[in-house]
Parts: C-alpha cells; sequence; structure tokens
C-alpha cells in the first residue's frame, strides 16, 4: 500500500512538471528581425501646396538680321555661349555696304559744294537787292536755289547717316546679357531682313511656371518661397515672381510664376513637380524609411515593451528631407521601427538594435 502511494505522487508531480513548463515552440521562438526604433519629432513645417509645371525661359530674345542680301562670314559663337550685351555674334560681308558708304560721302560732298554756290548767288543777289542790278524774280531765284542746297545736303547728310548704319549692322550683336539656347546661322549662307540667327535666355534667368488648384490662389503672393526637385534631386528653390491672373475653365488650375536662382542652371524645357510654402505650422515627422504600403494603406510598425511590434495605420501629410508628417494614428509616445516594416508581420518578435544579449 506504501509503495503504491508513493507512485501516485510521483506520477501527480510529473504531471504538474510537464503542466507548467512552456511549450518547445515557445521555448525556441526566434526573433523576426533585429530592428531600430525612432521617436517621433515634433518640428515645424511650412504648409506647402502641391504643384507641377514647365521650367522655361524668364524671357527669350530672338536675334535676327536686321538687313537682306549679304552673307554671313564669321560665326563667332555657339549654342551654350554666355555672352554680354554688345557683344558679337555674326558678322557679314561689307563690301557692298562700303562701296554704297562712300557714294553716300561723295553724295554729301557734292551737296556742300551745290550749297556753297548757291549761298554764294543768294548773298549777292541779297546785296543787290532793289538798286535794279537784278530783277526782283531773279533775286527771288537764288534765294530759293540756296535753300533747296541746304535741303539737299540735309538729305544727303541722313543718307549718309543711314549708310553707316547699315555697315554697322554687319555686325550682329547680343542685345542682352544671357545664354545662346539655340543658333541657325550658317557660315556662307545669305541672310534676309528678319532671318532668325539665335536664341538668347535673357540674363540666364529660368523660372518655373508651376500649375496649381485655384483653391490655393488667395493664399499664395508674391515673394513667398517655392521648390523643385533639380538636377541630382537636388532642392532648387526659388520666390513667386508672378500670381497668374486667370484660370483655366477646363483644369480649374492656375500658373504661378517662379523665379529660380541663375547659378541653379536648372535646364529649360523640362516637367518639373515642386510645391509653394505658405505658413509655418507644427508636424510630427518620423523617417519616411518606417513607412510600409500594403494595399494603398499607410503603416507604421510600433515596439511594445515586450518587444513585440504592432502594425498601426496611419495617414500622412507633408514631407521634407528624408521625413514625413503622420497626422494621425501614433502619438509622440510611441517606439516606431526605422526601416524594415516590409519583412514584419503583426504581433512579431523583435530584437532591438543595441540591447544586451
Amino acid at each position: 500500500m506504501r509503495s503504491a502511494y508513493l507512485l501516485a505522487v510521483l506520477l501527480s508531480g510529473t504531471c504538474l512538471f510537464f503542466v507548467n513548463q512552456p511549450s518547445r515552440a515557445q521555448q525556441n521562438e526566434a526573433t523576426a528581425l533585429t530592428v531600430a526604433v525612432v521617436k517621433p519629432t515634433e518640428r515645424r513645417w511650412a504648409e506647402t501646396v502641391p504643384a507641377n509645371g514647365w521650367l522655361q525661359p524668364w524671357h527669350e530674345a530672338i536675334i535676327a538680321s536686321e538687313t537682306s542680301g549679304l552673307r554671313i562670314t564669321d560665326v563667332l559663337v555657339d549654342v551654350g555661349s554666355v555672352v554680354s550685351k554688345g557683344q558679337p555674334l555674326v558678322r557679314l560681308s561689307q563690301e557692298t555696304v562700303l562701296s554704297d558708304l562712300r557714294k553716300e560721302e561723295a553724295a554729301v560732298e557734292i551737296a556742300k559744294a551745290d550749297l556753297a554756290k548757291a549761298k554764294a548767288n543768294a548773298d549777292r543777289a541779297r546785296q543787290v537787292k532793289g538798286s535794279g542790278a537784278l530783277s526782283d524774280e531773279k533775286v527771288t531765284e537764288y534765294l530759293i536755289a540756296e535753300q533747296t542746297a541746304t535741303a539737299d545736303l540735309k538729305s544727303a547728310e541722313a543718307a549718309l547717316e543711314s549708310q553707316k548704319i547699315k555697315v554697322d549692322q554687319t555686325t550682329i550683336t547680343a542685345v542682352d546679357d544671357g545664354l545662346i539656347t539655340s543658333r541657325s546661322a550658317q557660315l556662307g549662307a545669305v541672310v534676309s531682313s528678319g532671318t532668325e540667327l539665335f536664341r538668347l535666355l535673357r540674363q540666364q534667368r529660368v523660372e518655373w511656371q508651376a500649375e496649381v488648384s485655384a483653391r490655393y490662389l488667395p493664399s499664395i503672393k508674391e515673394g513667398l518661397t517655392a521648390s523643385i526637385s533639380g538636377p541630382n534631386n537636388s532642392r532648387v528653390e526659388g520666390k513667386v515672381r508672378l500670381v497668374g491672373p486667370t484660370v483655366s475653365t477646363e483644369t480649374g488650375r492656375a500658373v504661378v510664376y517662379v523665379a529660380l536662382p541663375t547659378e541653379a542652371h536648372p535646364p529649360v524645357g523640362i516637367y518639373a513637380s515642386g510645391q509653394v510654402e505658405l505658413q509655418t505650422t507644427q508636424a510630427l515627422t518620423v523617417p519616411e524609411t518606417a513607412l510600409v504600403f500594403r494595399d494603398g494603406i499607410s503603416y507604421l510598425f510600433t515596439v511594445n515593451k515586450d518587444r513585440r511590434v504592432t502594425r498601426q495605420r496611419v495617414e500622412t501629410g507633408r514631407r521634407n528631407d528624408g521625413e514625413v508628417e503622420i497626422l494621425s494614428g501614433i502619438d509622440l509616445s510611441a517606439s516606431v521601427v526605422k526601416s524594415g516594416g516590409a519583412f514584419l508581420s503583426d504581433n512579431a518578435l523583435v530584437k532591438i538594435e543595441g540591447d544586451a544579449q
């Protein structure tokens, strides 16, 4: 009987031992991932208006020939050349215009001689007027000849001045400081008046013609900061120069003209996305790498004190310098998985980077 009692006690203790021990699966549960965690940060960010539009010249100058029938003898610049106002760009043949210039100079000399002769006759006529040596008709004739010769001289001098202008026009110069963006001038070509030879980006100033929704127009003023993503994903900032006075009836959008800095050298003719900054407000932010997208919804993974993660649905807002604003879903006390959330599942056990073994 005593042996049976001892056996029963041993059996019950063994059962209790196995009941109280954790399962082998629980004992061997491995962490899903080693993660770094961050706390949400409060920042002051400007409210922004999303915008898209083309990069266009601030002003574009067309450089053309002002004379006809002359051949291009020298092309002094090419596309991409930075030029200054008055700098020679093209030279035209001068033989014909220089020959005509000499003709006009000779015509001026003849007109001066004719005037001198007419003036002498008119002076004698004035001296003898009323003496009977010359009839009144003859005196009047000499005085009129003097006036005619004076007018002929002025006409000849004007023709000479015009011809000098034509000589000057054989050297075509830049109308302003800027950058040559296109060239149609070809060596040896005979130009006509008005023939386009170059296009010039005045003062190298490029502007962003950004289209924004009409509902934002009351908030957008001249002088506000706007930014686009420039070459090599760099951020290019500019200032609102002008708010378009009209709204498209087809798209419900208006154009905002943003002046960009010349030192940024943004390329003309590309379509750029960016934003116009309005007033500054508080923002709760986390790194963009913390976001996980599933089925078009944004999530974050937060870590609790037991090192288990919870998937939190969040609403996002503004983005800036690799951070994103969280409008709802977490607060400042949350411990957010910084990256790698795509490899986690809800309630997974994780190891926190930096924790002791």
